[in-house]
């Protein structure tokens, strides 16, 4: 919420979205967020994918979408059950479907310009660290992602 407010001045009045663990979104409310922007967002625990349905997503068409960056991969003990749990109904290929590059991949085919994501698990301050990257030369400095993402991996 600190980075969002710093920078909120920066956003469009067009900003919205899901802040907080107050309620999960569903499908149709994942649907609309990326249906209706030009870039999206997640901050979160696990994979990102284990959030939305895969069949859903990859019957999308979200070609507006420029930009969608996935700062996941965070993992509690309540997340870790949480997805294991979950991961039980799944067989070994759909999972395999949620990690990063394939989820990447996917985004790409349902027209998604741009994707950053990380590879490895890591924290929530890890991420923060991240987010405060990417807001200050993608909004503040008006870097390219490229060079953004070049700053992030020194």
């Amino acid at each position: 919420k600190e980075i969002l407010e710093k920078h909120h001045e920066l956003f469009t009045l067009q900003w919205e979205g899901v802040i907080g663990n107050m309620c999960v979104p569903s499908q149709a409310e994942w649907e609309q967020l990326l249906t209706n922007c030009s870039a999206f967002l997640f901050y979160g625990m696990e994979r990102f994918m284990s959030h939305v349905l895969l069949n859903w997503l990859v019957a999308m068409n979200i070609p507006k979408c420029h930009l969608v960056i996935l700062l996941d991969l965070v993992r509690s003990l309540q997340s870790y059950q949480r997805i294991t749990n979950s991961d039980i109904h799944k067989n070994c290929l759909y999972i395999a479907l949620e990690r990063p590059t394939e989820t990447a991949m996917i985004l790409s085919l349902t027209g998604v310009r741009s994707v950053i994501a990380i590879h490895w698990y890591t924290t929530l301050q890890e991420n923060a660290e991240r987010l405060e990257i990417l807001f200050e030369n993608l909004l503040s400095f008006g870097k390219t992602t490229g060079e953004t993402v070049h700053i992030l991996r020194k």
